[in-house]
């Protein structure tokens, strides 16, 4: 007397699994092999329900990532950092000359603003 069991819902049937329906064992050895491959299953979804119901597991695991990603990050922007300072080093007198240039006009404007050279 064999007994045909679907699942409906959030379950999958055996045969949309790949494995073939439970038929009733041929002898012993058949019947052990069965039992043996359903509390191997049986422990694969156990196992799995409580990794889902771990919240605080996860909730470390996600941290762990997200701190993984930050440092990740943040070695990524100082070289980025270093690379432009060499370039600035490589590059520097126009950089002193830029910079002369900005001050000076920034001096001109307070002596105008302050003797009344510059009216709004």
């Amino acid at each position: 007397m064999t007994q045909d069991v679907t699942r409906t819902g959030s379950h999958v049937d055996a045969g949309a699994q790949g494995a073939a329906a439970p038929q009733g064992a041929k002898g012993p050895d058949e019947l052990r092999r069965q039992i043996e491959q359903t509390r191997h299953e049986l422990g694969d979804t156990v196992e799995q329900l409580a990794g889902k119901m771990d919240v605080k597991g996860r909730a470390r695991a996600r941290a762990d990532d997200l701190r993984d990603k930050a440092g990740a990050m943040t070695v990524q922007l100082r070289s980025g950092a270093v690379q432009a300072g060499r370039a600035g080093m490589q590059h520097r007198r126009p950089v002193l000359i830029a910079g002369a240039a900005a001050g000076a006009l920034v001096a001109a404007g307070m002596l105008l603003r302050r003797h009344g050279g510059y009216r709004r």
